[in-house]
């Protein structure tokens, strides 16, 4: 580190550099722009099907390829590419995720619409990069991806409303995508007021400093939550189904869960410092496992709305908790730029494991499975505390 990025570091809320509060929203708003399709998928996925593009097991491919392209793109990013010419970069990404939306618009195939897709997700999870990096810097970088999960969870939301009652009724699939692509040129103006060059946190040997017991339990940890949480959302409406629960109102659940997911992380980011990493892990693996349980069980409407929203809250709600448990296993924060590859790859997986166990109409082994990967993301979380304590890291 040289003399003036040591002076920076002295400035409190960074380790290195010192990024002004423009700069530190606009880095946010890339990295929501990157992550707008997890909110935006029922609708845009969901009119693709209605349409006729794409056969149900078609879009769960399509789905499937986006996220785990997302996971591979904001790992290869954040691990192979140094934080230079970040304006730059940023300003390719948009164009090249514009681009691939207006692909999406005018696929004439699943295999087409999978290749567009792919091509997205790699741009997506570049986006999301410029946003874990920036975040990995800060001495606060709970508080901070408090704050992420926040605004991208807020902008789905707008954006979801404005899909559905405008874009997609008028013009179809193609007109929703087509209007995601004019967001991702219209941020291109915030492109260039992201800090150009982020200052350097120490990497040598990066790849070491991940691969050890605590890291990579650390980072399971987090997959298998996220696994939990991909595998009962994908598989929602079925499972509402086969318990008599119309397709109408788990349509509303989902919206009201995306509600939930808000609050969740405004209170995260609220009380993230007050509450023990372990404690919150913990006690929300064990809230997830109970509620796939419940799934399983064969709820009533009031049940199946009340697990929907609590798991709308408690998604997000752990995040910050997540990113601390990161930053705990490996303090050079590499670790932390895996973070997102680590949800994603979760979200991507759980699904595809989830089905191999459905049988005929019977969607109960899903949330079953749904509650075993929530156990083990605690499991997992207990490994990583005795493993650390032997370390002296917690």
């Amino acid at each position: 580190m040289t003399a003036s990025q040591a002076a920076q570091a002295e400035n409190g809320d960074w380790l290195v550099g010192n990024p002004t509060s423009l700069q530190l929203a606009s880095v946010l708003w890339i990295g929501s722009v990157g992550l707008l399709i997890l909110g935006l998928q029922p609708v845009l996925l969901g009119a693709l099907y209605s349409e006729g593009h794409v056969t149900g097991d078609e879009l769960a491919l399509v789905a499937t390829a986006e996220m785990i392209a997302i996971a591979i793109g904001s790992g290869v990013v954040a691990m192979l590419l140094p934080a230079r010419n970040m304006r730059w970069k940023s300003t390719v990404l948009l164009m090249l995720l514009a681009l691939a939306n207006v692909w999406t618009a005018y696929a004439g195939s699943p295999n087409a619409l999978i290749g567009a897709r792919t091509l997205a997700g790699l741009a997506e999870g570049g986006l999301v990069a410029v946003a874990t990096e920036l975040i990995a810097r800060s001495r606060r970088a709970e508080r901070i991806g408090g704050y992420f999960v926040t605004l991208q969870t807020l902008a789905q939301c707008a954006l979801a409303l404005i899909l559905a009652l405008f874009a997609v009724p008028r013009a179809g699939s193609a007109g929703g995508f087509i209007a995601l692509g004019i967001v991702c040129l219209l941020s291109l103006v915030v492109a260039w007021t992201v800090p150009d060059d982020y200052a350097d946190l120490p990497k040598e040997e990066q790849f070491a400093n991940v691969a050890t017991v605590p890291a990579i339990a650390a980072l399971l940890s987090i997959f298998c939550y996220f696994m939990f949480f991909g595998a009962v959302w994908a598989f929602l409406e079925p499972i509402g189904a086969q318990f008599g629960i119309d397709g109408r109102t788990v349509g509303l659940m989902v919206s009201a869960s995306l509600a939930a997911q808000v609050l969740g992380a405004m209170t995260a980011t609220s009380f993230e410092a007050r509450i023990d990493y372990r404690f919150a892990i913990t006690l929300i693996g064990i809230v997830a496992a109970i509620n796939s349980l419940l799934l399983a069980s064969g709820p009533g409407l009031s049940v199946f709305w009340a697990v929907a929203l609590v798991m709308g809250f408690i998604l997000l709600f752990i995040v910050p908790y997540q990113i601390r448990l990161a930053i705990t296993a490996d303090e050079t924060r590499t670790a932390v730029l895996l973070v997102p590859a680590a949800q994603l790859f979760g979200l991507a997986i759980g699904p595809v494991a989830a089905s191999l166990l459905i049988d005929g109409a019977d969607f109960r082994p899903v949330p079953e499975f749904a509650a075993a990967a929530a156990l083990a993301s605690v499991l997992l979380l207990g490994i990583f505390v005795l493993v650390a304590r032997r370390r002296g890291r917690v």
